[in-house]
């Protein structure tokens, strides 16, 4: 076995913190982005817009879709210091 295979047998793209494959895409490319934002982002952004004092405008709101909800769950997260 060569040392390029080996190298290949060994990587875990699952324990890999750079993946450098599209497992971390942009909400607003994701094929369903326009549907209604999942029960789980609601109830998470509603919390984090309640921590930041975030309006509709910049926090939750109910008519949003996936990807809208997402920027803004990522964009509150931030705020309240609650990053990754």
């Amino acid at each position: 076995m060569s040392a390029k295979q080996a190298a290949h047998e060994e990587h875990n793209p699952k324990t890999d913190p750079e993946p450098g494959s599209n497992a971390v895409k942009d909400p607003a490319e994701w094929t369903t982005g326009g549907e209604p934002m999942t029960g789980a982002q609601a109830s998470y952004l509603k919390t984090l817009s309640e921590e930041a004092g975030a309006d509709e405008k910049e926090g939750y709101a109910e008519e949003l879709t996936k990807a809208e909800a997402s920027q803004r769950i990522d964009a509150l997260r931030e705020r309240t210091g609650k990053e990754k």
